[in-house]
């Protein structure tokens, strides 16, 4: 059940911050590590990946692959 609320909540948040990047952008202003690593308009294009990982995130939740990730990774650790 939490799988299927993260992907209810997930996809239309990511939707929604493409959606109203221009709306976010004014509210958080002009990323100052973005503009100079990403060029101009730096600030768009963190706000778009951002919402790309929140996508693929998600989806990879969603799907039991995240865990096997993180297990991977940290399964040490624990």
């Amino acid at each position: 059940m939490d799988r299927f609320l993260a992907v209810i909540i997930g996809w239309p948040a990511a939707f929604l911050i493409i959606k109203y990047r221009l709306d976010i952008k004014h509210i958080i202003g002009e990323v100052g590590f973005a503009e100079k690593i990403l060029g101009p308009g730096g600030t768009f294009t963190l706000i778009v990946i951002v919402a790309v990982l929140i996508f693929v995130g998600t989806l990879m939740y969603a799907l039991g692959t995240l865990q096997g990730l993180i297990q991977v990774i940290f399964g040490r650790f624990f």
